[in-house]
């Protein structure tokens, strides 16, 4: 596997949180971003602190969508992690690890979905774990026996 160097892991990490993480099919279509949801009918964008503070916080979340901003939050570690490897200062166990834990928890989400009886296709998390994979997999090889 290549060697990817620190300014293009954080290019995919950036392009990973532009990406829906989730669409869920139905009357309306629905895209799930990091940063908030998005409708067709009518087109609206709802950010993720709108959307906790109307439906009454994190807690008051059904708890498969609590995986919605848990995995945002993880993201968000990763990110911060990759922005340490431009100036030098990344672990790239860390990142990989964030990077894994906000794929896996946000499959909660399209789980949660389904179990509703909507369709949801978890684009995000297999991008995540595919990004893992590919730019810090020798590094989380390492630490796993």
């Amino acid at each position: 596997m290549a060697r990817v160097s620190a300014r293009r892991r954080l290019l995919a990490v950036i392009v990973l949180g532009l990406v829906p993480w989730t669409i869920v099919t139905g009357a309306v279509l629905t895209f799930v971003f990091p940063f908030g949801l998005a409708n067709t009918i009518p087109i609206h964008l709802t950010p993720l602190t709108d959307y906790l503070r109307f439906a009454g916080g994190f807690a008051a979340l059904p708890g498969f969508l609590r995986a919605w901003p848990t995995s945002v939050l993880l993201y968000l570690g990763a990110l911060a992690s990759a922005v340490g490897g431009v100036l030098g200062r990344e672990d790239r166990r860390v990142t990989g690890g964030l990077l894994v834990l906000a794929g896996v928890s946000h499959l909660g989400l399209a789980v949660g979905f389904l179990r509703t009886g909507r369709l949801a296709i978890p684009l995000g998390p297999v991008l995540a774990l595919a990004l893992a994979w590919w730019c810090y997999w020798p590094a989380l090889r390492r630490t796993v026996p």
